[in-house]
């Protein structure tokens, strides 16, 4: 007998529905083999009729000595993990006339077997269910780790069953399994949470606050540079307090990428604030960008509409820094094998760290830099050229004095205060570029664009021309100031670039300067 269930393939960010074809009937001869598994499975897939059989005697089912065919459907994709146990196991079972499962097609069935019929969570569970909607199924039946993750989605009947027994319940209409009831709007408002981390706990810093705040206010990448324990990590931490709230849209792009990755934790739903990632510095090339032979997202897809922190920036691998530079332009990162090709989106910003040599005491007012020159050089040359020209605000931290730090003055400006003009600047921007489906801030503009919104006075263009040949900038550095400069303008409520704001702009390409070669 022939039965067909229905499964799913993540590929990328997106699903793909995969067809369980089940087929059972001929006699095994004796020392043959009566299991057969087709369809470009991977060795999971494989080791998991093993599972099945021990689920199914332990469930009181059995697997009777006659040939069994799987095939997975279309062939030509390859079926990796362990999730296709489920609807196998309950393919097998109709097939076998075991159970009379007539309803068993309107249903996307995923899961992992244990050996007593209990099932154990998946990753992709929201892709899955997004693409289950699509295809018009009646149902998602999934373990109920999943099932808060899959309900986001309306107009989707999703189960969440915790064994074998309870997903066949749900085929034949028996027990009590009713789908999850979650409002996707409710559950978005209470999944944001307040931060732990204020910029009013920052005593100074009053220049740093103001770079990190325009550079939260038009999406552009900021180094940090300065001796240590002059706050630079910690005024990076607090960047996503500053930042926009997500919108629906984003939050449910950014927890498909965690869902894909395994990185939702348990009976989690929406990923409601903007994730911030902060790999070490021994991370790999291919931890970082994503890919391996089963290909999953890297840290910079992890941080999607988030913040990517890379601290003590000349410390990673010269490799891996340079992987950076296409998805930093592109804002997407593909990853292409013999088989498939996949996009991951990266659409992050970038903050980096760094002490300015290795004794992290090169232009410190107080202490003297013991490296020589050529230390200096060679540590500072650890970052290209062309990874600076991508980085829009290169900021100097100098040292708290003692006085500020103990003085007992009003505390110093939240972060709500300062996203309140952050999410302003913002609204400017959407305005700005309604037209254009892909443009949400000034970081995202592209040359022609640039050239538009980013015009100059007789005043503004001579001094960017004496800063371009004094600092020789590269022509990405030219535009790179103007979209800063452009940002000042917004935060100051202007509809042109002012010589001020072109000044202030000039003035955050540190590592440009003489003093800094």
């Amino acid at each position: 007998m022939l039965i067909k269930t229905f499964a799913s393939a993540v590929q990328g960010v997106d699903a793909q529905t995969i067809a369980v074809e089940v087929n059972a009937g001929g006699l095994v001869a004796p020392n043959k083999k009566m299991y057969h598994l087709v369809g470009l499975p991977d060795n999971a897939v494989r080791e998991g009729f093993e599972r099945i059989e021990a689920a199914l005697k332990n469930n009181r089912f059995k697997i009777p000595r006659i040939k069994i065919v799987v095939n997975l459907a279309p062939a030509d994709i390859r079926k990796a993990g362990s999730s296709y146990d489920l609807p196998i196991a309950l393919g097998i079972l109709g097939a076998t006339r075991q159970l009379d499962l007539p309803d068993i097609e309107e249903f996307m069935i995923m899961g992992e077997l244990s050996l007593d019929g209990s099932l154990r969570p998946i990753t992709g569970a929201l892709p899955m269910a997004i693409q289950a909607r699509k295809e018009r199924f009646k149902g998602l039946i999934l373990p109920i780790q999943n099932a808060r993750e899959a309900a986001i989605v309306n107009d989707l009947d999703v189960y969440g069953v915790e064994n074998m027994q309870q997903a066949i319940d749900v085929l034949t209409g028996e027990g009590d399994q009713k789908p999850v009831d979650l409002n996707t709007r409710d559950e978005f408002a209470r999944a944001r949470e307040k931060f732990p981390q204020d910029f009013a706990d920052v005593k100074g810093q009053e220049k740093i606050k103001r770079a990190l705040e325009m550079a939260a206010a038009g999406g552009h990448n900021v180094i940090l540079i300065g001796p240590p324990g002059a706050g630079k990590t910690m005024l990076a931490r607090r960047m996503p307090t500053i930042l926009p709230p997500l919108s629906l849209h984003e939050a449910l792009e950014t927890t498909k990428i965690h869902s894909v990755a395994g990185k939702l934790p348990s009976n989690a739903s929406l990923i409601a604030v903007r994730p911030f990632r902060s790999p070490h510095h021994t991370i790999s090339d291919v931890a970082l960008v994503g890919g391996g032979s089963q290909p999953s997202p890297g840290e910079i897809s992890l941080a999607h509409h988030g913040v990517l922190f890379l601290d003590e920036l000349p410390e990673f691998k010269r490799t891996v820094l340079e992987v950076l530079r296409q998805p930093m332009e592109e804002r997407k990162v593909t990853i292409s094998r013999a088989r498939l090709s996949v996009d991951y989106p990266a659409s992050f910003m970038l903050v980096a760290s760094m002490n300015p040599c290795p004794c992290g005491f090169y232009n410190h007012p107080d202490k003297e830099c013991v490296c020589s020159p050529g230390v200096v050089q060679r540590y500072l040359n650890k970052i290209s050229g062309p990874l600076l020209d991508r980085i829009d605000l290169h900021v100097e931290v100098t040292p708290v004095s003692y006085e500020m730090l103990s003085s007992r003055e009003r505390p110093a400006e939240s972060s709500i205060d300062i996203a309140e003009r952050v999410v302003q600047a913002r609204q400017i921007q959407q305005k700005r570029f309604e037209g254009s489906e892909s443009l949400f801030c000034n970081a995202q503009m592209t040359g022609r664009m640039v050239r538009e919104v980013c015009a100059l006075d007789a005043d503004g263009a001579a001094l960017l021309k004496k800063a371009m040949e004094r600092l020789q900038l590269s022509a990405r550095a030219y535009d790179r100031i103007l979209k800063v400069a452009r940002t000042a303008a917004d935060l100051g409520g202007s509809d042109r670039i002012k010589i001020e704001h072109l000044a202030e702009a000039i003035q955050y390409r540190s590592l440009d300067r003489e003093d800094w070669v």
